[in-house]
């Protein structure tokens, strides 16, 4: 329990490709929840509706407006999936990658909060306060798969 919250973990990554490298970080994420007693809940993988909704950034580059577009994707899923079952905040561990444009998140993740009543978006820098050596260790600890590449098939070609 961290700050008083017992979190729910949302694994929701439409984006990941091929469907293989989706299940094998699913699975991961799943075994380390199920270690904590943690409750873990499974979006959707409409990997087709998220092409389609990314349509015509295909050729932006990392941490331009596909990553943005990806990010208010899959938060604004979290920021409903928080209003419907009653929790009052939400984060996101895109937070913790140092591939990943922080300034995006947080507007992602605060515009997908204005949408609903209730719930507020915790922007949390995940990679200050000694949380990325944690993340390492914690990596090393439990064996994670640690892949290389963001997920989505545009991030493998570079």
């Amino acid at each position: 329990m961290m700050h008083d919250m017992r979190p729910t973990l949302f694994y929701f990554n439409p984006n990941i490709f091929p469907e293989e490298e989706y299940l094998k970080r699913k699975n991961e994420c799943t075994r380390y929840a199920e270690s904590l007693g943690l409750e873990i809940i499974d979006g959707d993988y409409d990997h087709a509706e998220w092409l389609q909704r990314i349509k015509g950034l295909e050729n932006e580059p990392e941490r331009g407006n596909r990553c943005r577009r990806c990010f208010e994707i899959r938060l604004q899923a979290t920021a409903l999936l928080a209003a419907q079952s009653g929790f009052p905040v939400f984060t996101t561990t895109l937070a913790s990658s140092r591939w990943k444009n922080l300034v995006h998140i947080f507007e992602a993740g605060n515009r997908a909060a204005s949408t609903v009543e209730n719930v507020t978006f915790w922007d949390k820098n995940w990679r200050k306060e000694g949380l990325t050596e944690r993340r390492n260790i914690l990596l090393q600890e439990n064996n994670f798969y640690n892949q290389q590449y963001c997920g989505c098939e545009f991030s493998i070609r570079k």
